[in-house]
């Protein structure tokens, strides 16, 4: 299916776009960079239990599921996606003020369901913006997403050292401030008009596509990304709190999570030198095993005392347990999926990981509560059955692309 012809408007590529595009990146992951490692440690200085945050950090994983697609629609069929992801930024901006609220349990739930509708979609709408830019005008899209990867990077580091020094209260401060600033540079967002295609996660294309792409190979697959990635539940949610809990200071923790962004980004770089000759069912397998690995040694560290340099050795295994995954999800769709419906596979595959995450996120609230950080080894069958449904995709994968 060939795109529709740019206009006369579109064929003009607005100054800096490469610049102004890179600074929606770098700011808009500051936020993200936070909340994922130190929010948690925030819900439980304000006295809650790990049932209470699991249930505040899934519920919205269980929302944004059904939300964002439905946004990401809208925003395709708006005069300029810039306009709606400056709104959205700007109401995350709005919301995010509710964390200063009293610190009730209904309130921060309430807060946390309505951040995540107007929050989630800002990432795949700033990919849409930049896509465009590279359809359009031969941009780079790597050069300008890695000021993402570097900004989430140095949010870690900054994070860990700033809540050292002030203790979790300043969390919500600093997811406040950063999403200011994305709003600053949302305000310089370069105008595109309408895009030619749908969005990676348009409902619509989803709607008109999706049967196609109900095949055993595709639903296998994309069940095992999904379920293998739910496995690092636990570790999103408590695993920062559990740092805390054995006398790991604030900074260090902000390492800790630093050194997996860092290992994840130099198998990215590398992938391709290593695994490139290597199949996709196989790939997944060596990340499922290293999912495994990881969830076995997490509990043996510090009884074996191998200390701090045992978690960053283990946090070494993100480059196989997360990057591995979701290149190999690329990889597939790549392999299997016409361009055509490329988005339609796409948003099947972030339903199915959202899905998971959140329920695996509910189950592990409980889970730390009862067993402390041997909760990761409940984790290991999570990633076994996972594996299973890759090896039951392998049985059933196509001889000839998907829809071609």
């Amino acid at each position: 299916m060939s795109l529709p012809p740019l206009s006369p408007e579109q064929r003009i590529k607005p100054s800096h776009f490469e610049l102004r595009i890179s600074l929606i990146f770098a700011t808009l992951f500051v936020s993200q960079g936070t909340h994922l490692p130190y929010f948690p440690l925030w819900l439980q200085a304000k006295g809650f239990h790990a049932e209470q945050i699991a249930v505040i950090l899934a519920a919205p994983m269980f929302l944004r599921v059904v939300t964002t697609p439905m946004l990401t629609a809208l925003a395709d069929r708006a005069k300029d996606r810039a306009n709606v992801y400056i709104a959205l930024v700007a109401a995350s901006m709005v919301v995010s003020a509710g964390y200063f609220l009293p610190a009730a349990y209904a309130i921060v739930l309430a807060v946390s369901l309505l951040l995540t509708i107007v929050w989630t979609p800002h990432s795949p709408m700033a990919d849409s913006l930049a896509l465009s830019g590279v359809r359009r005008f031969g941009s780079n899209y790597t050069t300008m997403r890695k000021w993402g990867s570097i900004a989430y990077l140095c949010a870690n580091i900054a994070g860990g050292f700033i809540l050292a020094a002030t203790g979790p209260q300043a969390v919500p401060v600093i997811i406040f401030v950063a999403l200011g600033a994305a709003l600053v540079a949302a305000l310089a967002a370069p105008r595109m008009g309408r895009p030619r295609k749908a969005s990676p996660l348009s409902a619509t294309e989803i709607q008109h596509k999706a049967p196609s792409l109900f095949n055993a190979y595709f639903l296998y697959f994309t069940l095992g990304v999904g379920v293998i990635t739910a496995s690092h539940a636990f570790l999103y949610g408590f695993v920062s709190i559990y740092w805390k809990s054995i006398g790991i200071g604030d900074s260090v923790v902000g390492l800790l999570w630093a050194w997996g962004v860092v290992s994840e980004v130099g198998m990215f770089l590398f992938f391709n030198r290593i695994f490139s000759s290597v199949s996709v069912v196989k790939v997944m397998v060596i990340a499922g095993i290293g999912s495994i690995v990881r969830w076995i040694a997490f509990p043996l560290v510090w009884p074996l005392g191998l200390g701090v340099g045992g978690f960053f050795l283990v946090q070494s295994l993100h480059s196989v347990s997360v990057a591995m995954v979701l290149i190999g999800l690329q990889k597939m769709i790549g392999e299997t999926a016409s361009e055509e419906r490329t988005g339609a596979a796409q948003g099947i595959a972030y339903f199915f990981n959202g899905f998971f995450m959140a329920a695996v996120t509910l189950a592990s609230g409980p889970l730390y509560d009862r067993l402390g950080v041997d909760g990761f080894w409940a984790m290991i069958p999570i990633a076994v059955i996972g594996m299973a449904l890759i090896g039951l995709a392998a049985r059933s994968a196509p001889k000839l692309p998907v829809g071609g």
